[in-house]
Order: structure tokens, then C-alpha cells, then sequence
């Protein structure tokens, strides 16, 4: 039975010398410096490669969350192929993909399309062999000043990672909403509250009215009978 009147916890297993089995992570210094030296490592070890792969725009799901956007899995077919990059290439660009995700919104596409056309422009690519250049490729002097400015360890006009040098950014509330002006409005919206409930006006008594008309045009027409 449980225990009434006095609060007490039962099955209260407190008393097995917790103390010897209690977890703490007093080494979470050393993994931070672990974890940064890991990244520094990466990143001399794939320059001049950005260390990250290029996400796109998504909105966060649910009603309270989706005015919000976030870097999402990957880019669909249907905006790889707008922005004339072929699904099997972009992988290999840093462009991540995700043949699953579909496009329900025009906004959406448009907007990470604009996202890998940017990143297409910014983009530097070195031939797989050396000297050896195809259409895709950048050309020799790109090639040859970006390997000149890693080699001195120059890197101020490169960018090391994808998502930094395209950021995903919320507006503000103040930014989203804006104060429109009655001078600003098209000619002949200046009354849009008073033509409103005009219009719910005669929706809602359509149907009286027009049973009052009949109503009435019988009676004239047995009047003149």
C-alpha cells in the first residue's frame, strides 16, 4: 500500500553508497581543447576545402516554430537542377543533398537556388589531376593563386567554411513588421476596412434580400391579374 499522511518516498533507493556510482565530467576542459585541435587538424588536412558542406534554407517544422528558417539536411533535385549543377557533382563540391526533402513552396526554392548559384560564383575548383582541366573546373590563375596563398598561409580572401561565408540569418520583429502608410496604399484601397464590412454586409443578407424581392415581384404580379 502507499504511504499517506507524512510525504514519504517509497522505494527510496538512496541508501546503496550512490556516491560510488555517481558520474562527473571533470574532464570537460581537456575535450574542449581535444575537440578544437581536431577541427584545426581537419582543416589543414582538406585546405583549402572548407571543412563543412554548403546547407540549405529550411523552415523549422511545426506552427510554432516555422517563422523561424535553419541550415536543413540537404539540397533538393529540383533546386540542384535550377541551379544547373548536376546531382552526382554536387557532393563532391560540398554541396550536400537530399534526394527526400521536396520543394512545397516557390519562396523556398528560389531562395536556396539563389543560395548555390552565390556559392557557385564564389567557388574555386581545382582540376582532379593536375593540369589536367575540365569545363567545371576554375581557370589556371584562380587555381594558381588560391595553392600561392595557402602555401604562404595567406588565407585573409578565402573562406574556410561554407556556412559562415553564407549564413542562414532571422529577421527581427522589427524587421518583419512594417507600418503602412495610407498614402502608400494602391488607388482605391484607402477605404479597404469600410469595403469589407460592405461586402460581409451583403453576404449576410443576400438571401433575405433577395426572398423580400421576390416576395414583392409576386405581389405586382397578382396585382395586374
Amino acid at each position: 500500500m502507499a504511504i499517506k499522511h507524512n510525504n514519504q518516498i517509497p522505494n527510496n533507493h538512496f541508501h546503496k553508497d550512490w556516491q560510488r556510482r555517481v558520474r562527473v565530467h571533470f574532464d570537460q576542459p581537456g575535450r574542449k581543447h581535444r575537440r578544437r585541435e581536431a577541427r584545426l587538424a581537419k582543416a589543414a588536412a582538406v585546405a583549402p576545402r572548407p571543412t563543412d558542406k554548403l546547407r540549405p534554407v529550411v523552415r523549422c517544422p511545426t506552427i510554432k516554430y516555422n517563422r523561424r528558417v535553419r541550415a536543413g539536411r540537404g539540397f533538393t533535385l529540383a533546386e540542384l537542377k535550377e541551379a544547373g549543377i548536376p546531382k552526382k557533382l554536387a557532393p563532391t563540391i560540398g554541396i550536400s543533398v537530399d534526394h527526400r526533402r521536396v520543394n512545397y513552396s516557390k519562396e523556398s526554392l528560389v531562395a536556396n537556388v539563389a543560395r548555390l548559384k552565390d556559392y557557385k560564383a564564389r567557388l574555386i575548383l581545382f582540376p582532379r589531376k593536375s593540369g589536367q582541366f575540365k569545363k567545371l573546373d576554375s581557370s589556371a590563375e584562380e587555381v594558381k593563386a588560391a595553392q600561392a596563398a595557402f602555401a604562404e598561409g595567406k588565407t585573409a580572401g578565402y573562406a574556410t567554411s561554407a556556412n559562415a561565408l553564407l549564413p542562414i540569418k532571422n529577421i527581427s520583429a522589427a524587421e518583419a513588421i512594417t507600418e503602412v502608410k495610407r498614402d502608400a496604399l494602391p488607388k482605391g484601397e484607402e477605404a479597404a476596412y469600410r469595403r469589407l464590412r460592405d461586402a460581409r454586409s451583403e453576404a449576410r443578407y443576400q438571401g433575405a434580400r433577395e426572398k423580400r424581392a421576390k416576395v414583392k415581384a409576386d405581389e405586382e404580379a397578382a396585382a395586374k391579374k
